[in-house]
Order: C-alpha cells, then sequence, then structure tokens
C-alpha cells in the first residue's frame, strides 16, 4: 500500500510509537511518506543544525518525510500555538503530499488534534486510522479562557473520532473514554504500544552498573524516567524514608520536578533515596538488571488511570519486576501478567508495605515476576504484533472504502 503518516513528534524526538511504525511499515514494503514538524522535543526549542523551512524533505527507500514549520515555545501559551500553527502548516501541505495515498494513519496526542481534524476534512476519500496513545489531561489555563480551548480540542478531537475507519487506543479503560467522546464502539480496537526492542531485552548486570545502583546487598528498588508532575515521587520518598535501612530507593533521570523531590529526601533525612542523572537508554537494561525492582509511578488522576506509562512495556521486555504506584490499567497489567506488586496511588503507607514486601521475597521469586512479565510483554505488546495489527487495520480501511 501507499500508506501517510501523520505525527507531531517523529524521531529525532523521543517518538518511538510513530518512528518505528514508520520504518517497518517500510521494510515490509510499503511506500509510507510521513508529515512532521521540526524537532524541538522536550526542551521547547529547536534542536541544533535544524532550521525550519518550507521545503525540508529526507528520502529512503520507501519513506519519505516532510517537515513543515510550527510555533516553537515551551509557555502553555507557545505549546497551544505550536498546535495552531502545524494545523495551518498541515492544512497548506497535506493534501498535495498525501494525494494518492490508499490510506492514513494518524498519531493523535493532543497536539495533532487541531492538524488531524482539518487534514480528515480535506482528504474525505482517504480512509484514515486514527491511534489515541493516551488522554487529554483536560482543560490548562491559556488566552481566551480554559473553557475556550477545552471546548475547541473537544470538537477537534471528535471530529477525527467520527470520521476515522478505524480507531486504536493504547490502553483498555481508554477504549471507553474514546467512545464516551463519540467515536463508533466497533471502530475502536485497543493496541499496546511496544518499545525499542533493539536496546530493551533481558540483559546481565555489567559491574559498572552495580557500583551504579548498589552499595550493599539491601533490596534496591529503581524509577528511571521523568521526574515530573504527573508521576508523584514524593510519595516513593516517604515510603522509602520510612523503611530508613531496609531498602534503597534509587532514582535515574532528571525533570520539572527533581528539586522538589530532592528537597523532600533531604528533609526526611531518607539517606536510603539515591539520585542518578539521566543516562543513555543503552546504559538501561544493564541498570534494569542491576537493581531488584523497577519503579512504575503515576499520581491519582482520572487520565491517567487510563494511561499505560512507557517506562512498562519497557521494563516487561526487559525481564525486570515491577512495583506499580498506580491505579487503573497499569495496576492491571502488572497483576495480571503477575509481574510484580501493586498498590494504590499516592499512597506512601501502601507503598511502603509493598517496599517491605519486596525485599523479603526471594532471588528466585523476583526472577520468575521478571520471566513472567517478560512472557506478558511478547504475547500482548511486542512490536511484530502492534504493527502487524496496525498494518491489518490500515489493509482493512482502504479494502472498506473500496467496496
Amino acid at each position: 500500500m501507499k500508506i501517510g503518516i501523520l505525527a507531531y513528534h517523529f524521531p529525532p524526538e523521543p517518538a518511538f510509537i510513530p518512528g518505528s511504525l514508520a520504518e517497518e511499515l517500510a521494510r515490509r514494503g510499503h511506500e509510507v511518506r510521513v508529515l512532521t514538524g521540526f524537532p524541538d522535543y522536550p526542551g521547547g526549542h529547536a534542536y541544533p543544525g535544524w532550521h525550519q523551512r518550507w521545503r525540508h524533505e529526507t528520502r529512503s527507500e520507501r519513506l519519505t518525510v516532510r517537515r513543515v514549520p510550527r510555533y516553537v515555545g515551551r509557555s502553555m501559551r507557545g505549546r497551544l500555538a505550536g498546535h495552531l500553527s502545524f494545523a495551518g502548516s498541515v492544512s497548506l501541505v497535506g493534501r498535495r503530499f498525501f494525494a494518492g495515498v490508499d490510506a492514513l494513519y494518524v498519531h493523535q496526542p493532543t497536539a495533532t488534534a487541531f492538524a488531524a481534524a482539518r487534514l480528515l476534512r480535506a482528504l474525505r476519500r482517504v480512509p484514515a486510522v486514527v491511534h489515541v496513545p493516551d488522554v487529554w489531561a483536560g482543560p490548562e489555563p491559556a488566552a481566551g479562557g480554559p473553557d475556550r480551548w477545552t471546548a475547541r480540542l473537544a470538537r477537534a478531537m471528535a471530529a477525527t473520532y467520527h470520521r476515522a475507519d478505524r480507531i486504536v487506543v493504547a490502553a483498555p479503560s481508554l477504549r471507553d473514554l474514546v467512545v464516551a467522546e463519540g467515536a463508533d464502539p466497533g471502530r475502536v480496537e485497543v493496541v499496546l504500544n511496544w518499545t525499542d526492542e533493539r536496546i530493551f531485552q533481558p540483559a546481565p548486570p555489567s559491574p559498572a552498573a552495580g557500583q551504579l545502583i548498589r552499595r550493599d546487598d539491601r533490596c534496591v528498588v529503581m524509577y528511571a524516567g521523568t521526574i515530573g508532575a504527573r508521576q508523584g515521587l514524593e510519595t516513593a520518598v516517604r515510603a522509602a524514608a520510612a523503611l530508613d535501612h531496609r531498602m534503597d530507593l534509587v532514582l535515574v533521570g532528571s525533570g520539572e520536578q527533581e528539586r522538589r523531590v530532592r528537597g523532600l529526601a533531604a528533609e526526611l533525612g531518607a539517606d536510603n533515596v539515591r539520585f542518578v542523572e539521566r543516562r543513555s537508554p543503552l546504559d538501561m537494561p544493564e541498570l534494569y538488571a542491576a537493581a531488584d525492582y523497577q519503579l512504575v509511578m503515576l499520581r491519582d488522576l482520572p487520565e491517567l488511570r487510563s494511561t499505560l506509562p512507557g517506562k512498562l512495556p519497557t521494563t516487561l521486555s526487559c525481564g525486570a519486576p515491577v512495583i506499580a504506584s498506580a491505579g487503573g490499567d497499569t495496576a492491571e497489567v502488572v497483576e495480571s501478567a503477575r509481574a510484580g506488586l501493586s498498590c494504590p496511588p499516592e499512597e506512601w503507607d501502601a507503598l511502603a508495605d509493598r517496599f517491605w514486601l519486596a525485599a523479603t521475597i526471594p532471588p528466585a521469586a523476583r526472577a520468575e515476576m521478571g520471566r513472567r512479565g517478560r512472557e506478558a510483554y511478547l504475547r500482548q505488546m511486542s512490536m511484530p504484533a502492534g504493527v502487524e495489527r496496525i498494518e491489518c487495520l490500515l489493509d482493512e480501511a482502504a479494502s472498506g472504502r473500496r467496496r
């Protein structure tokens, strides 16, 4: 087939799902055209060496990537301006760029909503598969008031659900939310996100990883990723501080809440909480193996109950046992796979209990948790399975329109 892909973020940005999907579809023999913006995420500024311009295309065998300008800004107003400017650029370029495609794949986080709505309206006869990776986090203050932007985003997203031939959601509960927004239940299918399987595989711990993560024989729980508002890592710090010398909590990464989390650890005198700067993804499998458990954290917010954080498939693919302080789909996946322990989010005493229990579990039982998690990943989340299903949905959409 000739397949078009619309994505707000695309590699070299950390946009693994649309990037790996485009590469794999091209490898399978399809002609793939990607329309995206110039890279600016997560810093909110243009990548070094990149200059926005109208005619920027890169081509390889069966894969063409066209980049269009969009506004770049880190503030809330700047991000909203980026969304709208991207929609304008897509409106000018998209119809001609995607002329002749058999089907269109739209990776639709909130940032793509306006562009997707305009493009699907312009390409009425082109069948589309819309991929919803997570739920919108709700209204945010902006010029004109949050209600105005809430209504505009809701209309744009509902328009794409209405026009899409198929809708893919990345978590089971997200299906209900999309249907509640007006999607036809018969067109919605769950396809769990995969990870970069070229990197994230079971690996033995290297001596360097052991020296970085461990300092004695205590149980080590490691969190790797963004230290942000959605994770609520203050809960983990309080839980670890309550156990004092029984276990270590190692936080690998950085983010907007790092200073606050460090401050809380210092305030509580939590010597068993340690911070390690962000590492290359290539280093992570060895670091996972050096720790005893991987911690997955999400706050107790309605929109996060229908979210599977990217750390979960990464951890399961590496065969590492999990401690999940989260609700909804995240806890359900961990419990159904019997890949670790879980507790309700934002309850530090419940998480402290899980830390204590984790430390008492023998190493052989921990390894068995990791093995079951790895099997669940291969069965439910792997890249071949995910790409195969999306490829079939694109083919079904194209065939249905032809009929």
